[in-house]
């Protein structure tokens, strides 16, 4: 079975998230702080390699994966 992906669009003009960012605004973490703890725990990984940088820059068609779940970073229509 597979899991569900989910999807992140870019605001436009941008190039990037923040990837603390994404774990916050996808619900994935209670804040900002609990999001830059799990990372910089390693237990976060982005294309399927564990990421500790908090600020790591994101872009389209990178998937973030944490705790069973996944989002897809994609560009805005």
């Amino acid at each position: 079975m597979t899991a569900q992906i989910e999807t992140l669009a870019l605001l436009p003009g941008e190039e990037y998230i923040e990837l603390y960012k994404i774990l916050k605004v996808q619900s994935m973490s209670s804040g900002g702080g609990e999001a830059k703890f799990v990372i910089s725990e390693g237990k976060v990984t982005v294309d399927g390699e564990v990421e500790t940088r908090k600020r790591k820059k994101v872009r389209a068609g990178e998937v973030v994966c944490f705790n069973g779940e996944s989002v897809q970073i994609v560009t805005s229509a």
